[in-house]
Order: C-alpha cells, then structure tokens, then sequence
C-alpha cells in the first residue's frame, strides 16, 4: 500500500514537472515599442515610442507558449521633431487612441507556433480602444539577450481609428506599424 501511495505521489509530481507553467515578467525599462504612420499621397509621416506598463511570456516546457503585455497610452510621444505637443495631444483625444477613456492597451500572444528554434510565428489578440481583434506575426527571439523582437502592421480603421483615413488630400495611412522589443 506504501508503495501504491509513493507511485502515485511520484506520478503526480512528475506530471506536474511536464506541463509545469512559468511566468517571465518583462522589464518595461528595458523594453521598447515603436511606432510609425505615413501619409498615403507624400512621402512623410509621423513615428514616436509608447511604453509598456506591464508584461510576461508564458514558458511552458522551455519553450514559450503565450503571453500578455499592458501598453500605457499615456505615455505614448512623437520622436521624429515634428508638431510634437500638438501631435501627442491629437493622438491622445478621441480621433485616434482616445486616451482618457481607454488608458491602456492589450496584446495578448493566444498560440506561438516555432518555425525554427529563433523564429516564431504569433497568434494574438490585440485590444486597442476596448476593441479586441486578431492579429497574427513574425518575432525572433535571442536566448543570449533574453528578448524577443517583432515588427508588424496593423489597419488602424478596423479598431475605429478613421481620422483622415479615406481624404483625398493629406490622408492618413490606414496602417500603423509597430515594432517591439521585449526584454526579460
């Protein structure tokens, strides 16, 4: 009976150890997101930082598995020199991210599929405005570094981002790239 229980106990703790779960918190002061945005009839536009205010990787099994990541809007600046307070200001009212009423963002990694051992495919969702949708992409990740980086486009229209979306003169871009640094 002894014997019964101890195998069952080793079992159990064995099972446990396989599919065991870890949490990988980032460094928000390490990481970074970028962001840029063209007009769609000239060359130009405008690019700038947001910061993340919290994050984690799922590891399952030495491997990554998942993930969520909180992106501060409040935080969110134009780098490239041009009409910066104003443009902050602009991005931050109800045209665009309408920051006061939805502070944060979301992405959230739902599947990572490994095309090589540095190279990933990642399924997620991604809430912005309280509008939650799909998106899919590529990230490398560097084992040595302890980060993952990725660059993506996103159609900002579909998260109802329609400010001078379909103008025939000094028209938005609909798309917004990013591009990520996530350092543990």
């Amino acid at each position: 009976m002894k014997k019964c229980i101890l195998l069952l106990v080793i079992a159990i703790y064995s099972t446990a150890n396989i599919y065991a779960q870890e949490n990988l918190k980032i460094n928000s002061s390490k990481s970074e997101l970028k962001w840029s945005s063209d007009y769609t009839f000239y060359f130009g536009g405008h690019y700038g930082t947001v910061q993340f205010k919290e994050g984690y990787f799922i590891k399952t099994n030495e491997k990554i598995t998942g993930g969520e990541f909180i992106i501060d809007m409040n935080t969110i600046i134009n780098t490239d020199g041009d009409y910066s307070e104003g443009l902050v200001n602009h991005l931050k009212n109800d045209d665009f991210f309408d920051v006061p009423k939805f502070p944060t963002s979301k992405l959230v990694i739902t599947e990572v599929n490994y095309l090589e051992v540095m190279l990933l495919e990642v399924k997620a969702n991604l809430t912005i405005k309280g509008i939650t949708l799909p998106i899919k992409f590529k990230a490398e990740v560097n084992y040595e570094k302890l980060e993952m980086t990725t660059k993506f486009k996103i159609d900002r229209t579909r998260w109802g981002i329609n400010f001078n979306s379909k103008l025939k003169s000094d028209a938005i871009s609909d798309a917004i790239v990013f591009e990520a640094i996530l350092s543990l």
